[in-house]
């Protein structure tokens, strides 16, 4: 079945606008090729229990929310070296990261692992935290007349590919009973929806319920309004590249990680009004209501103890982007590294494990 088109944009030049692939992602995409399902990685040795001397990692910290939360929950010293926590968090940019052999491990949302794999880059996913309230929620320009997802039709929408924001987007004009073709998706990265709407290049964007209070601040006096859909990105987790997680002891301190990764969330859970202080009026300049209005839509973390959920959620979000022919169908199996299955789950209270 042939691909649709997308607002009459060429399929390779709105992947490359989208996502600033390389041209080596390029070239396989334009060949009709994906990643190997097989990793050319050996990920079949069983995990060490002690991470070696020496072992050193290059971790993803957006907004510095990973050491601030260590710090504020006192956790324990991490058994390994953090040799660079890198300020980044949108998926294309941490696949670029990836490639440059400048990152190890990443957070990201269900997306990124999809479209690292259609570029033909192998990464996997080492551990999950559910989420069950929607993160994201729908913004106009200023001025405009939409008030629910059916207005979508016909209207130029926000669109990053490779970014969890993506992914919402085409599962509220599915639920919508919207075709691809009956709306303009405009490629964009989510470091972009801010100027885009104020500027009305577009008509909507999907924006973090942590990014909706200052645009609407700024913006509401002028027409602008939030749509609220229950579309859910269920995906919170990390991965890593298969060469990272191939290496012993890297993998080592990768499962170091995890546990600590839950319970700096789990305390930011049950610690709102520190954090409302601490992080978002100290350092995102935040006013203190507009804190707490972000922290009452937060999600209870939750670690599975089993994949089986996500994998099935996965998959249902690599089909669906298939089907826009964004990328190419195949079995998301392939981008679970089950050893560590368990980890994060083990690391928290029964409460925040399902």
């Amino acid at each position: 079945m042939p691909s649709p088109t997308v607002s009459g944009v060429d399929r390779r030049l709105f992947l490359a606008s989208a996502l600033g692939v390389a041209a080596v992602g390029l070239t396989g995409c334009a060949g009709g090729t994906t990643a190997s399902a097989k990793s050319a990685a050996d990920l079949s040795a069983p995990l060490a229990e002690k991470v070696p001397a020496g072992t050193s990692l290059k971790i993803s910290s957006y907004l510095n929310t990973q050491q601030l939360q260590f710090k504020l929950a006192k956790l324990p010293k991490l058994p390994f070296t953090v040799s660079s926590w890198l300020n980044i968090g949108a998926g294309p940019d941490v696949i670029n990261a990836f490639r440059a052999k400048s990152l190890d491990l990443a957070n990201n949302a269900g997306i990124p692992p999809i479209q690292a794999h259609y570029q033909g880059f192998d990464a996997k996913i080492v551990a999950i935290n559910v989420t069950r309230k929607p993160n994201y929620l729908f913004a106009t320009k200023p001025g405009s007349d939409i008030r629910t997802v059916a207005d979508f039709k016909g209207r130029k929408l926000a669109f990053s590919q490779g970014q969890a924001q993506g992914v919402v987007l085409l599962r509220a004009l599915k639920q919508a009973g919207l075709k691809y073709d009956e709306v303009k998706l405009v490629p964009l990265t989510s470091n972009q929806f801010f100027t885009a709407l104020q500027s009305g290049q577009v008509d909507v964007a999907p924006l973090g319920n942590s990014q909706a209070p200052a645009y609407l601040q700024q913006y509401g006096s002028k027409g602008a309004r939030t749509i609220d859909t229950d579309v859910v990105d269920l995906l919170n987790l990390l991965w890593a590249p298969a060469s990272v997680l191939a290496d012993p002891a890297k993998a080592a301190a990768v499962a170091a990680y995890i546990p600590q990764w839950a319970q700096g969330q789990v305390w930011q859970y049950e610690h709102p009004d520190t954090w409302n202080e601490e992080f978002y009026v100290k350092t995102q300049n935040l006013t203190l209501p507009q804190a707490e209005g972000i922290t009452k839509l937060a999600n209870k973390p939750l670690f599975p103890p089993s994949w089986d959920e996500s994998v099935k959620w996965e998959q249902e979000t690599a089909d669906l982007l298939a089907e826009g022919g964004f990328v190419k169908s195949f079995k998301v199996d392939s981008l679970f590294d089950r050893r560590f299955e368990a980890i994060a789950a083990r690391a928290v209270p029964a409460e925040y494990r399902k």
